[in-house]
C-alpha cells in the first residue's frame, strides 16, 4: 500500500497526539541493556572496535 500526502498527513497529525516517545523508557534490566547494546554493532572490518584497535574485537568476542 502506497500513502497518499493526505493519509501521510493525516497519521503525522494522529501521531503528533498520541506521543508514543514520551512513554518510552528504554530497557530496564541488565540482560535488556546488554541485548539492545547490540543494535547498531556491524560486522566485519566496519566494526568501530575494529578499527580503533585490534585488540578490542577480540575483547568484545570475550564479552559477548
Amino acid at each position: 500500500m502506497r500513502w497518499t500526502d493526505e493519509a501521510r498527513k493525516k497519521q503525522s497529525e494522529a501521531i503528533k497526539t498520541w506521543k508514543p516517545w514520551s512513554s518510552s523508557t528504554g530497557p530496564r534490566s541488565i540482560e535488556g541493556r546488554s541485548i539492545v547494546s547490540q543494535n547498531a554493532f556491524k560486522h566485519g572490518m566496519r566494526t568501530r572496535h575494529f578499527i580503533d584497535d585490534r585488540k578490542s574485537l577480540n575483547e568484545l568476542m570475550n564479552y559477548l
